[in-house]
């Protein structure tokens, strides 16, 4: 076996000695806790509480800094400034977990003969899925990473001092931990599958399979070069071909499992105290009853304190028409969620939608524009009810990590890429969604569909890194953004492994985010929506109006055409092909310079 490693650059914040000498679970002798069933249950608990993302991860995540969402500030990864001097990421807190996890698969031989073989196996399954979760999450930040298999010793210097593996060989190894999971971790049992969905089993191993296999066999498909070196991929382990037939079978077998199905109602996954446990597969719960809260609804409904995540009028042109056909984009937004997909309402604040006041009566919610810099309003994960608008850390809607309807897109998106795609896997995945939305299905290429020159534009053209797209990938793309948009880092994730990463840049003619759109007789009129009048004009900004600047700079609004048009709110972004990775931190390679630093950073 190649002899695997732990980071150097955890020397930053203790000695060697310090750092190696501390038991990961220090209040107990782990050659006798590791003895029992009811301890690889406790200490895979507290895998749980430390790694399962949560409500900021999930509701705020990257997707948030894409190019279908606007902010009123962008991350300083975006703006230019960010270098391997400001970087900060590579710490002893970055590899603890995985020191954690190869502390339980070196420990857990002490119970053999205590348990059952097969409750061993989905034991080692459980951390094994553990250990490709936060390699896999690794890796996508930095490229080449570690593979930390063993707990490495304070005086083992060769391995603390190591340079990085290549991520083709860190790939492989996560396949086969999550293979190995995916075959050995038990579907049901005592403290294996409840209600609750927080526990690690079968299925949750066979989803994330389905995704991580999409995601590495994607990525190696549509760039040409390991980010981190710059140079060819070698192909020493799996091809792009082989990782992506990995996700459309895992993705099939958990399908074919019929252990899940969608629910009908597409919002009450996002909103609900206790979500729907048909779709959902792995989710983290959250209670008012329990004061178990987060802060979501707040953090989308407020002025002065969030980033004022805003739609655009790329995300909201992405949904079709409920009839199928393709939607207009120069229309008022007052008319624009007419007789749509159901999921842009269920997402985006539209006419009618209806909230709890604070005196307990239920009213028309109306746009306010101090909390978006685009005119349109998330409202994905904001509950409608009296508590989460009045302060921050009052929401209390449980949140989905992974469901169903993502595994249907990746079981369409891997028979397409590897033209396995037929009108019956279509009708099972995309055609499904669809019809929950009130989408009428039409297969591409089929009588009646009408392919989307615009969507084949915003992929294509202007872009970095054109590739060529039929359409039933483009049609596959466009689902995913009306299915999976703002769950954690979908949307992120999507950009980089589809080499697309300039999308984030790019926008609206590369100025800045584009917005609803006001028509000249509303330009001069101003519209009404509940019942209150919105204007745009020169006057301070307020809650029924955008103050438009004629001049273009950075943080002003303007419109499209001058007078009328689309609300375009500057904000400048800079992308290249150095940022599929994050740089290496100096500080970290001050400590071992082995570490080397990802293609494209060394000179910042």
């Amino acid at each position: 076996m190649k002899k695997t490693l732990i980071i150097s650059a955890i020397l930053l914040a203790c000695s060697c000695s310090d750092f190696f000498e501390k038991t990961p679970a220090n209040e107990f002798d782990a050659d006798i806790f590791f003895a029992t069933e009811d301890d690889l249950k406790l200490y895979s608990n507290g895998l749980i509480n430390a790694a399962m993302p949560d409500a900021t991860d999930m509701t705020l995540g990257e997707d948030v800094y894409t190019d279908l969402c606007g902010t009123l500030d962008s991350k300083e990864f975006y703006r230019g400034t960010y270098n391997a001097g400001k970087a900060s990421n590579w710490t002893t807190s970055t590899w603890s977990f995985s020191r954690r996890v190869a502390y339980m698969l070196e420990k857990m031989p002490n119970c053999k003969g205590n348990v059952s073989e097969e409750l061993y196996n989905h034991y080692e399954g459980v951390a094994r899925f553990w250990r490709a979760w936060i390699t896999v999450k690794r890796m996508k930040v930095f490229g080449n990473v570690y593979f930390i298999d063993e707990v490495i010793s304070a005086d083992d210097t060769e391995a603390l001092y190591a340079p990085r593996e290549d991520r083709e060989y860190i790939f492989h190894r996560v396949r086969e931990d999550l293979e190995f999971a995916c075959e050995h971790c038990l579907a049901s049992g005592p403290g294996i599958n409840t209600d609750g969905r927080i526990y690690i089993n079968k299925y949750v191993a066979m989803a994330f399979a389905s995704r991580f296999f999409l995601y590495e066999g994607t990525y190696r498909k549509y760039h040409d070069k390991n980010p981190s070196t710059g140079k060819a991929w070698n192909n020493e382990y799996e091809s792009a071909s082989e990782l992506i037939a990995l996700a459309e079978k895992y993705s099939k077998d958990l399908i074919d499992t019929k252990a899940f199905s969608l629910v009908s109602d597409y919002r009450s996954l996002f909103v609900s105290a206790v979500f729907p446990k048909e779709e959902v597969i792995w989710g983290r719960s959250y209670s008012a009853d329990l004061s178990v809260l987060h802060g979501t609804t707040y953090k989308y409904c407020s002025t002065t304190s969030s980033k004022q995540y805003s739609p655009t009028k790329e995300y909201v042109r992405m949904f079709l028409n409920s009839d199928g056909t393709l939607a207009e984009s120069e229309v008022s937004v007052t008319k624009e969620f007419d007789n749509r997909d159901k999921r842009l309402s269920a997402t985006v604040l539209a006419p009618g939608t209806m909230w709890k006041s604070a005196g307990g009566d239920n009213r028309e919610l109306a746009p306010n524009w101090t909390w978006t810099k685009s005119g349109y309003q998330w409202i994905k994960w904001v509950q409608l009810e009296e508590t989460p608008f009045s302060g921050d850390s009052k929401s209390y809607n449980s949140i989905p990590v992974i469901r169903y309807g993502e595994i249907l897109l990746n079981y369409a998106e891997a028979a397409a890429e590897s033209n396995h795609m037929t009108q019956e896997i279509w009708d099972q995945t995309i055609g499904a969604l669809r019809n929950r939305a009130g989408v009428k299905s039409i297969y591409p290429g089929s009588a009646g569909y009408v392919a989307d020159t615009w969507l084949r534009d915003y992929y294509t053209k202007d872009v970095m890194h054109p590739s060529e797209l039929s359409d039933l990938l483009l049609e596959i793309r466009r689902e995913r953004v009306t299915e999976l948009t703002l769950e954690g880092q979908s949307r992120y994730d999507d950009l980089m492994r589809w080499h697309m990463g300039d999308l984030i840049e790019r926008r609206y003619n590369h100025v800045g985010w584009r917005g609803i759109y006001i028509t000249e007789q509303e330009a001069k009129d101003g519209f009404v929506w509940a019942g209150k009048k919105y204007t745009v004009g020169t006057s301070a900004s307020n809650e029924c109006n955008y103050k438009i600047s004629k001049k273009g700079d950075a943080k002003t609004w303007s419109l499209s055409e001058g007078t009328y048009g689309y609300v375009v709110y500057h904000y400048p972004l800079v992308w290249n092909d150095k940022m599929y990775t994050q740089p290496i931190p100096l500080s970290a390679i001050a400590v071992n310079p082995d570490l080397g630093q990802n293609n494209g950073w060394q000179w910042n």
